[in-house]
């Protein structure tokens, strides 16, 4: 099961609860909540209150922050209520908030764009701008009715989405029942039946209205200075769009191998369990036997793949907690005990009082974990329904990364109260979960030393990590890749399937379990992140990322061991160089960020495939003398 934390970008003004389903739940980190700038931009000429020179651009900047900031503690608060205790009249007041933060960032990215030509700008000033300017997601050409029209297009394909369903066996599946039953069900006639049926019934609508709103927002980005909307996209990454793009083909360069000998391994293990007919032993994989209607995360069939006795570590997480007595409370204190050993401060008394922390009793709220700062200072607070186990364990310590993170940015200007990019907040609270090792099991007495798991063990422990975080990195590859090709036209209207099946082709390995038809299949329409127009790049990014830091802070606190063992539980010094890097915020491009706490300057994924090396070891040998590899 992947679980993520969805990056709110304050620059971009993007809604605090910005839950994208990945495969099953995730987390949010909620620094200032406002709503997704999803709302088209009209591209009218601005009224100008100060002159289009440096100073007036710098009067315009600190107006805004100056509003935003205002605005954004009793918005904070809005949403909260709203997130906590679910009625109309709280859903009546995050929506009042959420027009105006739309109203506003469809105005000042408007202004900013014209306020960024002006020559002689400060660093400062030049960056805020270019936040802003970038801050969007879809634009709409100034032409009269486009704003609308785009509007209306964005809300009609999330409505198909939101109500989409999947068939079986002459019954109706709402959506999430339909992914719960992809990654429980093992009958490959009804897994095809699943995975058509939900493809083709959310897809196929989609197709046409989906052209026209890529041909309204390639217009709006060209108003605000980009050559199209995935241009625009690429711009937020301190680097021109070709460098961003040579950089993410680079990455994923170097983890391919890796990808490909666990592609090998996993097809032969379907194929011995589906048999040849069903799974052959060379090709792609069928997409609708991988435990996800996507094939993005294979964790759901780890049980069919994994090698004999790999389950057997010597404990269980959520035994140990339960032993302990350990309570929902008891949780929070231990992951916060984590970054306390660091040498960080501990969080203020007021989280425990002001958090949702388990679920109350006599109202709706929001289950979905989520990390909050409501005054962008330290009113820190964390939403989740903790429950005693191992998964919840591990989410605790990544979603107490991001408050951590949102303390240590507080000092700066709002528009920096943001992660350096947006895989950076992600990645934080993904490389803090990857401490949860034996070893500081062993730290924070939850586990006796006799009882770690010895060496022989790893194999299963990392394939189990493999399936979700290795077997995850083309998916996240190529569905902004596929959106990029449509933006800038080399992917038509007429192409849009084919081109979708041949990314997944190339980049996964999978192939549909059913034919597709370019005319009316719509296959990417049916992963809510095309529809909801939500970037995806970030997520790639953040599985890099995540292994970056934890290699970094290993080396920082003198790890001598296996990768996937360290744990730098206790050391300052990875405290202070991680608290150093976390209050840059948005305030430097993210390679000084990066560099900070890593020591290089460019994203790499060396240390994952250090991570993993003893598994990829593994998986060669018993890949030998298979036919590896696939033809796209």
């Amino acid at each position: 099961m992947i679980k993520f934390t969805c990056t709110v970008s304050l620059a971009a003004l993007a809604l605090a609860g910005c839950a994208t389903s990945m495969d099953g739940d995730m987390g949010e980190v909620t620094a200032t909540p406002q709503p997704p700038l999803t709302e088209p931009v009209a591209m009218a000429d601005a009224d100008l209150d100060y002159p289009l020179t440096p100073a007036g651009a710098t009067a315009f900047v600190n107006e805004v922050e100056a509003e935003y900031l205002e605005l954004s503690d009793i918005a904070s608060r809005a949403y909260w209520v709203n997130n906590t205790y679910i009625t109309d009249d709280t859903d009546q007041l995050a929506a009042y908030f959420g027009t105006i933060f739309t109203e506003k960032g469809v105005e000042y990215a408007t202004k900013a764009a014209q306020y960024a030509e002006v020559e002689g700008l400060d660093y400062d000033t030049a960056r805020k701008l270019n936040i802003m300017r970038g801050s969007l997601t879809l634009a709409a050409p100034t032409t009269e009715g486009a704003a609308r029209e785009l509007n209306d297009i964005s809300t009609k394909l999330n409505s198909l989405y939101g109500r989409g369903e999947a068939e079986l066996n002459g019954e109706t599946i709402p959506g999430n029942d339909a992914e719960a039953l992809m990654g429980t069900n093992r009958n490959p006639e009804e897994l095809a039946e699943l995975w058509q049926t939900w493809h083709e019934n959310v897809g196929r609508p989609m197709k046409d209205d989906y052209a026209r709103m890529v041909s309204i927002a390639n217009e709006g980005a060209r108003e605000l200075g980009f050559e199209d909307t995935g241009a625009m996209w690429r711009s937020g990454y301190d680097m021109t769009p070709q460098e961003f793009s040579a950089m993410y083909d680079r990455l994923w360069g170097e983890v391919e191998p890796l990808y490909n000998d666990l592609h090998c391994y996993v097809r032969s293990e379907l194929s011995d369990h589906y048999g040849e007919e069903i799974q052959p032993d060379s090709g792609y994989i069928r997409a609708d036997l991988l435990g996800n209607m996507w094939a993005q995360g294979w964790g759901n069939v780890f049980e069919l793949v994994a090698p004999e006795g790999s389950g057997d570590i010597g404990y269980d997480l959520t035994d140990l907690l339960v032993s302990n007595d350990v309570t929902p409370e008891g949780i929070v204190r231990l992951s916060e005990q984590f970054y306390t050993s660091l040498g960080l401060d501990p969080l203020p008394e007021s989280f425990y009082e002001r958090s949702q922390i388990v679920r109350p009793e006599g109202r709706d709220v929001v289950c979905h974990a989520s990390a909050w700062n409501l005054d962008n200072v330290d009113d820190l607070r964390i939403k989740m329904c903790t429950k005693v186990n191992a998964d919840d364990f591990v989410t605790m310590h990544h979603e107490l990364g991001h408050n951590y993170y949102q303390r240590s940015y507080n000092q700066q200007p709002y528009l920096y109260l943001n992660g350096a990019n947006d895989g950076f907040h992600e990645a934080i609270g993904d490389f803090v979960a990857l401490s949860v090792t034996p070893e500081y099991l062993v730290q924070i007495d939850l586990l006796d030393p006799e009882d770690v798991p010895s060496a022989d063990k790893d194999i299963g422990l990392l394939l189990n990590q493999a399936m979700d975080k290795v077997a995850f990195l083309p998916f996240g590859l190529l569905v902004d890749k596929w959106r990029w090709g449509v933006f800038d036209g080399s992917i038509t209207p007429a192409t849009y399937n084919s081109a979708w099946v041949d990314l997944k082709q190339q980049y996964q390995g999978v192939t549909p379990p059913v034919p597709r038809n370019d005319a009316v299949d719509f296959d990417p329409g049916a992963k809510y992140h095309i529809p909801g127009n939500t970037p995806y790049a970030r997520y790639f990014l953040a599985h890099i990322l995540q292994f970056q830091f934890y290699k970094a802070a290993c080396d920082i606190a003198g790890w001598e061991g296996p990768l996937h063992r360290c744990s730098f539980y206790g050391n300052e010094e990875v405290g202070q160089r991680l608290d150093a890097m976390l209050a840059m915020g948005a305030s430097r491009p993210w390679p000084d960020a990066l560099e900070s706490f890593t020591g290089t300057r460019q994203m790499s994924a060396e240390p994952m495939k250090e991570y993993f090396a003893p598994l990829q070891a593994w998986l060669k040998e018993r890949n030998a003398g298979k036919n590896c590899g696939w033809e796209a």
